[in-house]
């Protein structure tokens, strides 16, 4: 009995050892890639290429799943409310839904699978095939000139991509509640405008949407930094980008949740 309880107690140990180390490692590349002595002019192009492969790229997922959210979310939302002849509200419950935790949470989780995945194989790749110890023989950093552009871009790709979701959304959301159903236009747009404000949901949606894009951004570009240099190696390295970021994501939503809406 007395082997088993130190046999479990030193599992755990030797897990958070290794997790710490990870963090650790993890941290340093971050540090490595964003402080020091400011970018020159000459690499502001590659960071302009990283938002159009982050960010344009990933816009038909965003569009076509905020959409669809949004007209079932109208959907759902009218079949509940109309038992109470509370049908004029679903604007309100439509705008809320969306900007307090689908819009946020939803985008980063697709951020994860689209773009997450595509910037671990691409670092992944790299260092398999040597280009960034290429880049470390001719003097050029390479957390500077490839890690730092694609964080830059992922930072500031997924709050704006989460905005367009949630306008679509919301608008998807007006095809089913006005065009469809019969609610009241002005009183749809009345109810949205009276109950969403700008401090509470739209700031705090903003927050949370640029914690969770520099979150799934770090985890990403990590795991393909740190992968192991060979196509298996990459691929339990995509596969993990995708599980630790959902992970990541939800768990901090719970908690900036909590901060944000639980007193």
């Amino acid at each position: 009995m007395l082997n088993d309880v130190m046999r479990w107690v030193s599992s755990v140990g030797q897990r958070t050892l290794a997790v710490s180390e990870t963090f650790g490692r993890a941290s340093l590349m971050l540090f490595g890639a964003l402080v020091g002595r400011p970018q020159p002019i000459r690499h502001f192009p590659l960071l302009v290429r990283q938002l159009y492969s982050i960010g344009v790229q990933s816009l038909a997922i965003i569009i076509v799943s905020g959409l669809f959210i949004g007209m079932v979310l109208s959907l759902q939302g009218y079949v509940i409310l109309v038992d109470y002849g509370a049908e004029t509200s679903l604007g309100q419950m439509v705008a809320l839904s969306l900007l307090r935790e689908l819009g946020p949470v939803v985008t980063a989780l697709l951020f994860a699978g689209r773009a997450g995945s595509a910037l671990t194989a691409e670092i992944g790749l790299m260092k398999a095939t040597e280009q960034l110890s290429s880049l470390e023989m001719m003097a050029v950093d390479p957390l500077k000139r490839v890690i730092a552009p694609r964080f830059w871009a992922g930072v500031i790709s997924m709050p704006l991509l989460a905005m367009i979701f949630m306008a679509v959304g919301i608008w998807g959301g007006q095809l089913v509640g006005v065009d469809w159903k019969g609610i009241d236009h002005g009183s749809f747009w009345s109810a949205m405008q009276a109950s969403v404000e700008l401090g509470q949901d739209i700031g705090n949606s903003t927050i949370k949407c640029v914690v969770f894009a520099f979150t799934v951004t770090w985890i990403a570009l990590f795991n393909g930094y740190d992968a192991i240099p060979t196509s298996e190696g990459i691929s339990r390295a995509t596969t993990r980008t995708v599980v630790h970021s959902s992970l990541a994501v939800l768990g901090l939503d719970f908690v900036l949740t909590a901060l944000m809406f639980g007193n």
